[in-house]
């Protein structure tokens, strides 16, 4: 293997699979299966809810949050859900916005891989255009793009990787990369392995001139809703990059610099292992206080027992007009069922600008622990 010179185009960047050598072994072998019946639990769990959208607004948007502040887009709790609640007036500003983003771009994604049934260009830049709002496609062959290191240190910061470059080169390793992710034929890798394989390839790769990372850490959850392995896109993996940051970075240049895929390939196991099981808890505690409420509710025997108990933990503000439906036909009626189960202490009241809304405060609490 020549020496990798991280001031020169990765041009000769190996083509998927690596060599079994490389990775397979029993370490890794046992660390997919961990991951594997993890995967399964959260999926059987998630299935046996009547209703598997109220994760939309909760689960994914915590991962929206997590791979945002990766790339240091911060922004408070409070601050994410008011503009959630808000989206379409004065209070989509700032970071949230920038979450938003994200997470509109996993629903996008979402849709292209239902609709397809693969990951596909136009699914990756579709993802893509979502996250930075653009037109954009695949960077030009001239752009000379490199890769900083991270932290501080003297005013000019080191190279600490260069990308492929060259007419017709990106397009080029993005169809194999494609070919890999999509051919269970002619690449008959598992699942697992070929998650972990391609989101290195894809960085590596690194298509754009910024949102790489964004838009590769939605491509891992969407193949893993490709192959089955969950039937909505809730996986909370980006908690646990954001966690273990340094060694994320520390070992994608493993891989480019020695071809340690081994190391890699475990990290990105133990990610889904460890995401899958805090998911499930998630959700556990999320189902916990919806059945509380349903309880109270029917104990009560009130006239709010004919709302969508589910439009309550969509997000944790409720505002009365998102509660119209075919049993609630006007905001007066909503806003009533609002004030009872504020009167029963399940939800509390806030005015934000000349409106007021209704606050989940315990949902709050479990998203944000």
């Amino acid at each position: 293997m020549e020496p990798y010179d991280r001031h020169k185009p990765y041009n000769q960047l190996p083509p998927l699979p690596p060599e079994t050598a490389l990775y397979l072994d029993k370490d890794v072998m046992d660390k997919m299966m961990e991951a594997g019946r993890l995967l399964a639990e959260l999926k059987g769990l998630a299935s046996q809810l009547p209703n598997q959208s109220i994760f939309v607004n909760t689960i994914a948007l915590r991962e929206a949050k997590a791979s945002s502040a990766i790339e240091n887009i911060f922004t408070t709790d409070d601050e994410l859900y008011r503009t959630l609640s808000f989206q379409e007036d004065e209070y989509l500003d700032g970071p949230a916005k920038e979450i938003l983003r994200y997470r509109q771009a996993l629903w996008k994604g979402y849709q292209d891989v239902i609709r397809d049934g693969e990951i596909t260009l136009k699914t990756v830049l579709d993802i893509f255009h979502e996250v930075k709002q653009t037109h954009d496609g695949i960077r030009p062959y001239q752009a000379e793009i490199v890769i900083k290191k991270r932290g501080w240190g003297s005013l000019i910061a080191d190279t600490a990787y260069t990308p492929p470059r060259g007419k017709g080169v990106v397009e080029a390793m993005m169809k194999q990369l494609l070919d890999f992710l999509n051919d269970d034929v002619q690449y008959p890798t598992d699942p697992l392995l070929k998650m972990a394989m391609s989101h290195y390839q894809f960085e590596a790769i690194h298509p754009f001139r910024d949102g790489n990372g964004r838009t590769g850490r939605i491509l891992c959850i969407l193949y893993l809703v490709q192959k089955r392995l969950l039937d909505l896109p809730i996986l909370y993996m980006s908690a646990y990059i954001l966690q273990n940051k340094e060694d994320y970075y520390q070992k994608l240049s493993g891989v480019t610099g020695t071809r340690n895929w081994k190391e890699w390939i475990l990290y990105m196991l133990e990610s889904v292992a460890r995401t899958a099981e805090y998911t499930t808890y998630k959700i556990k505690r999320i189902r916990g206080l919806m059945d509380k409420f349903g309880d109270i509710i029917s104990k009560d025997n009130i006239i709010a027992v004919r709302l969508d108990l589910s439009k309550l933990f969509e997000q944790p503000y409720i505002r009365p007009k998102n509660l119209i439906s075919g049993k609630i036909r006007s905001v007066n009626t909503a806003k009533k069922y609002l004030s009872q189960l504020e009167a029963l202490g399940l939800l509390s009241k806030d005015k934000i600008g000349k409106e007021y809304v209704w606050f989940n405060t315990e949902l709050m609490e479990i998203l944000s622990d």
